[in-house]
């Protein structure tokens, strides 16, 4: 018997063409994403615009399979963290934060993470696959349902667990579903791919989708970069900052924002902030500086307010935009580099760390 295509897996493209294998003319494509997208039907007979006979084809040779929540928190400051079951062995965390003018949910794109960045809880936990479309835009359906008459969803930015462009071809026909007219129809400034450098797929993205760019930093040398981000081993931060200037070299009006967590004693000097903005001269960008959160044995403790603040100053007086990111959610896990999920590892990775606590 042959499986079923789930829609949730194709963008309008991709609908367009699964129609008209169909025989059907490529509007079905529109009517279903607005079924699907913004009504929030998964139920082919609900789809009451189109024939009683392609409903009944549909059911036969489709469907709409979207991850299962089996988690809701909410936290003291509104914030919201879903886990979400995806095959019997694996589940994703995906969080969303109010706000007073805009509601920001933070999407996974990998099982864990196939990178190794020592700061990051979701990077402990190894890395098991990287997530098919419909279980990436799955959490947007999931959420925005889960959101009806409490908050409004008007951001999406892919921070969660994983590195999204490790995990190309799925992570760009998501971003097209966020921002298509007939699905979520979020402005290009309103989504955000995060990446930690991964310079040949940057490239690529600049040239197939115009979703807004951060850049996960964290240090203003190759030296210490290497250190708390192994993928500059590879792509060092001349070669980074090469990709971040094509990828908006377009647009006099983008930034890419530079994302930095302050780690006490690691990164947060005066000395190290004066190199940071010497290192971003004549980039159009932002920098958003992050608390770090810990999670259990990490070796990284938080910067002090004071150092932020003097961190920050500096950065000012250089003429970066400069923000601090306010922790949210940390109650129930939810902030910045704390999601885990439950990663069948591959990497063997969790397995390494246990023996290495041991000896």
């Amino acid at each position: 018997m042959t499986a079923k295509q789930n829609l949730l897996n194709l963008d309008r493209e991709g609908l367009e063409s699964f129609f008209a294998d169909m025989g059907e003319k490529p509007f079905r494509a529109t009517q279903v994403l607005k079924w699907i997208h913004q009504m929030g039907v998964s139920d082919f007979e609900k789809m009451t615009n189109l024939s009683k006979a392609l409903r009944l084809r549909l059911a036969e040779i489709a469907e709409v399979k979207l991850p299962e929540i089996v988690l809701e928190q909410k936290s003291d400051d509104g914030t919201y963290k879903w886990v979400l079951e995806l095959d019997g062995q694996n589940r994703i965390e995906t969080v969303f934060i109010p706000e007073d003018n805009r509601g920001t949910l933070c999407v996974s794109s990998q099982v864990g993470c196939a990178l190794e960045c020592t700061f990051c809880s979701t990077a402990q936990q190894g890395f098991n696959r990287n997530l098919s479309v419909a279980e990436i835009i799955g959490q947007v359906w999931v959420a925005a349902r889960a959101l009806e008459g409490k908050a409004r969803l008007t951001n999406v930015v892919m921070m969660g667990m994983g590195e999204p462009l490790l995990n190309f071809t799925s992570t760009v026909k998501s971003l097209n579903l966020m921002m298509d007219d007939y699905a979520y129809g979020l402005a290009k400034r309103r989504v955000t791919v995060s990446t930690s450098g991964v310079v040949p797929a940057m490239y690529r993205l600049a040239d197939l989708s115009d979703a807004s760019l951060a850049v996960s930093l964290h240090a203003p040398d190759d030296e210490l970069r290497d250190e708390l981000v192994p993928t500059n081993k590879k792509y060092p931060i001349a070669e980074l900052l090469d990709a971040c200037r094509n990828y908006i070299k377009d647009d006099k009006r983008r930034k890419i924002t530079f994302e930095y967590v302050m780690l006490q004693g690691v990164n947060d000097s005066v000395e190290q902030a004066h190199k940071l903005k010497d290192l971003l001269e004549g980039i159009p960008s932002k920098v958003n500086l992050i608390p770090f959160n810990p999670f259990p044995d990490t070796k990284y403790k938080r910067s002090s307010n004071n150092a932020i603040h003097r961190f920050t100053d500096v950065l000012k007086e250089g003429g970066l935009i400069t923000t601090t990111r306010k922790t949210r959610g940390d109650d129930i896990d939810a902030a910045c580099g704390q999601l885990v999920g439950k990663v069948k590892d591959k990497t063997k990775r969790q397995l390494k760390a246990q023996r290495v606590a041991i000896s």
